[in-house]
């Protein structure tokens, strides 16, 4: 029953971008059928030969030992999905649209799950509007209000015109917020709502929400279009997607965060990286190719216009596909290529976000310029003996670090860049430079979602049947690859002379390597920084499925057994996928069930209230100074104007708010007044959970990062540092409910409940100039 829901909520104070959980078989003999005639005739007839050989039997390859043979087992032409070879059949059309309807259905299938989620765990059809709003929590918040700003504008023009010289987010400053912020989205989705004809039957946030939902379901198709292309088998795709909704603990958050970039933009980078792996298959024609290049772009740029951490998410994905050209697994043409799309979607979005400086003085950029400059002069890099080569390429890797970051300074002094200095700062106190007082370091520090990924999110991994075959799938394959290439650095002349005889002599697939370099590195990412293993989780489930249904794994573990035949392989790779499917529906369905039917409700009343007395006792143009998660949802709530809030990227932001949170630091009066009268502020909103905070440990609680900031010894038991002083002052946050005089006289309590005080800030008198 609905009145026995259990209440959920608590005051949004505190939390920044809050986290709840937050092959070795033989090759097939000369003339052998093992992967069908459509195979054999698509090789090349090498130059000179007497006859079409398949490439495991070509004369120089039969004397070879036979290790030879098994490191072909990841070979380009071992399999692809029948369509895409050409095979129009009955049964092939028939196989192949039934896989497309299961990605369908499986896509809008985890769209449903997490949409029926949200609803059961606030009751969100129920709830008042200011309730909604108001659960959409820190920087959510911030980002739907663009989106509510746009729908009450006159019209699109005018409200296209409040977003470019905005003064409600930053008091007494006026930004343009379509250059600073990725809300890009947000106008779209409002511009949509606008011109459709659906606002007689569904409200604006219903369509904001289900707009985000939708795209899981995009997100869920890409994954299974990725295992497909992989495995050859759309079985793949179906276990990937099924992993994928299993784990939404470790894949996603999108039903608590709905509004939170990453869901805006993962669906598109999993769109990217089922692109790549279908343009690097080589079968495609020329004009497959540019189709797949010009998709790839429009996913790169849909992934960068949504998302503001892109610039970060591209170097590492540079750097697969610079690791991918060192060791000639990729030709010149397709690193390329993979460079110019990153660097083009960057530039679109340099444009579209009116010459935006930190994407000009992103890393990316100048590692893609120096990777592409010295490779051009550094033409012999791939030709020599083994160990002439290995040489050469530190070589070239030094001179690309060293030019990149050449490139990046002088770009970043030109353009007098500071925006993502932060993230530099928090990178050297993570990575062992040593114990820092910078606030804005400290602040990333100390949240749980940029430490090192829990061990218990292998367990849950584990328990699903996940993190087994992957990690096989990774050792097997990884190992594979490491083989290749060597192999590549041994051979005289590198790429040039080995591929001058064709495609058929490649030792190991592109497709294959591109995904297993990616998940290798995006999962260093993930280990190192816990909020990004969503992006690795995602992707993980595909390489776990390619080794389920992927031919190349289980012909390695064949292999070792008298049992290698044609026979023996398609059975393992259909009945492995369908039994650990019959295991997990088993072991899941019922918990499932149990989940969606556990009924929640919003419960916030102290927030709520808070909201409520803003809207009606403030004047419309009132300032409001406080900690930047909470302001987010007063300007969403009530469209006051506030002093600082979440989207930390700006250099004066930064300034801004940590001397707002001087509120919260042993300060005198006099100073935490000039403060806010400088920011413009009317009001300042002070909140317990704060002042009085027990969630993080001494030393990471907000009032010790202050007092760390200004010099002054912590609260509590334990050591300080020998330079920190005791301040002269008490903590304002508390000193202030004394009323005392020196207080009374710059502050007056307007409203108070058991979370939260506000005080009006009197103007300055001269008197107390």
């Amino acid at each position: 029953m609905r009145g026995e829901r259990r209440r959920r909520g608590g005051n949004q104070a505190g939390q920044k971008g809050d986290d709840r959980r937050l092959s070795g078989r033989r090759s097939p003999g000369c003339g052998s059928d093992a992967y069908g005639p459509r195979i054999m005739a698509a090789l090349r007839q090498r130059k000179g030969s007497r006859g079409k050989w398949p490439p495991q039997c070509t004369p120089a390859d039969s004397q070879q030992p036979q290790h030879r043979h098994q490191a072909n087992c990841c070979s380009q032409h071992h399999h692809h999905s029948d369509l895409l070879q050409g095979d129009w059949s009955w049964g092939s059309i028939v196989w192949t649209s039934v896989g497309w309807s299961v990605s369908v259905g499986l896509g809008l299938l985890c769209c449903m799950y997490m949409a029926t989620l949200h609803e059961n765990d606030l009751w969100f059809s129920n709830i008042k509007e200011v309730e909604r709003e108001i659960s959409f929590r820190t920087e959510c918040g911030l980002y739907y209000s663009y989106y509510k700003q746009m729908l009450n504008a006159p019209s699109i023009q005018e409200g296209l015109s409040e977003l470019i010289h905005d003064n409600l987010t930053e008091s007494k400053r006026t930004i343009n917020l379509l250059q600073r912020m990725n809300i890009y989205q947000e106008v779209f989705l409002s511009i949509l709502y606008r011109l459709l004809p659906i606002q007689s039957y569904l409200e604006p946030m219903y369509f904001y929400i289900y707009s985000v939902f939708s795209l899981q379901a995009v997100y869920v198709m890409a994954l299974y279009l990725t295992a497909w292309l992989l495995a050859g088998s759309w079985m793949a795709g179906a276990l990937a997607a099924i992993w994928y909704i299993l784990n939404r603990v470790d894949t996603t958050r999108v039903e608590f965060t709905i509004s939170l970039r990453e869901n805006w933009s993962l669906p598109f980078l999993a769109l990217q990286v089922a692109a790549i792996t279908c343009y690097l298959r080589p079968q495609l024609g020329a004009l497959q190719q540019k189709v797949m290049v010009w998709l790839m772009y429009v996913c790169s740029f849909c992934f960068c216009v949504t998302w503001q951490f892109n610039q970060f998410i591209f170097l590492v994905q540079a750097l697969v596909v610079y690791t991918l050209d060192c060791v000639d697994v990729l030709n010149t043409a397709q690193v390329t290529t993979l460079y110019l799309v990153q660097v083009s979607a960057l530039l679109s979005v340099w444009l579209l976000q009116f010459f935006n400086a930190m994407i000009l003085g992103s890393l990316v950029l100048s590692f893609i310029v120096a990777a592409l400059l010295v490779r051009h002069f550094h033409c012999s890099l791939k030709r020599g003996s083994f160990g002439v080569r290995v040489s050469k390429l530190m070589i070239h890797s030094t001179g690309v670090l060293l030019l990149t970051f050449t490139i990046n300074f002088l770009t970043k002094t030109a353009l007098q860049l500071r925006s993502d200095e932060h993230i530099f700062k928090f990178l050297k106190s993570k990575f062992a430079w040593g114990p820092t007082r910078d606030f804005d370091a400290n602040l990333y520090l100390c949240e749980e979602a940029f430490g090192a990924l829990p061990l218990d999110t292998l367990e849950r991994l584990s328990a699903t049947l996940l993190l087994g075959p992957y990690a096989l799938a990774l050792m097997l394959m990884g190992g594979a690859l490491a083989l290749a290439a060597l192999r590549n650095l041994r051979t005289k002349g590198g790429a040039a002379e080995r591929k001058a005889d064709g495609p058929a002599v490649a030792s190991f697939r592109p497709d294959v390597a591109y995904n297993l370099m990616h998940t290798i590195f995006y999962g260093l990412l993930a280990f190192s920084t816990m909020r990004m293993k969503y992006i690795w989780t995602g992707h993980m489930c595909c390489v776990a499925a390619y080794g389920v249904c992927g031919r190349d794994v289980w012909a390695m573990l064949l292999h070792a057994f008298p049992c290698n035949t044609k026979v023996a392989l398609r059975l393992v790779r259909y009945a492995a996928p369908v039994a650990i499917m019959a295991f997990l529906y088993y072991k899941f369905w019922p918990k499932l069930v149990e989940e969606l039917s556990d009924l929640r409700e919003f419960y916030d009343p102290d927030t709520v209230e808070l909201m409520t007395w803003i809207s009606t006792k403030t004047p419309e143009r009132a300032v409001l100074a406080g900690s930047m998660q909470l302001l987010a949802g007063v300007k969403l709530c009530t469209g006051r104007i506030i002093t600082n809030h979440p989207h930390y990227e700006d250099k004066d932001l930064r300034d801004r708010t940590k001397q707002v949170y001087q509120v919260y630091a042993r300060r005198s009066p006099r100073d935490v007044h000039a403060i806010l009268q400088r920011l413009g502020a009317d009001y300042v909103v002070l909140e317990n959970s704060i002042c009085y905070e027990r969630r993080h440990r001494r030393g990471c609680r907000l009032r010790d990062l202050l007092d760390l900031a200004n010099g002054h010894m912590m609260d509590g038991d334990g050591a300080n540092d020998a330079d920190l002083v005791a301040a002269a002052h008490p903590r304002f946050c508390d000193a202030i409910r004394t009323d005392s005089p020196e207080y009374a006289a710059l502050f007056k309590r307007t409203f108070h409940n058991k979370t939260f005080h506000v005080y009006r800030v009197r103007k300055k008198t001269k008197k107390n100039s």
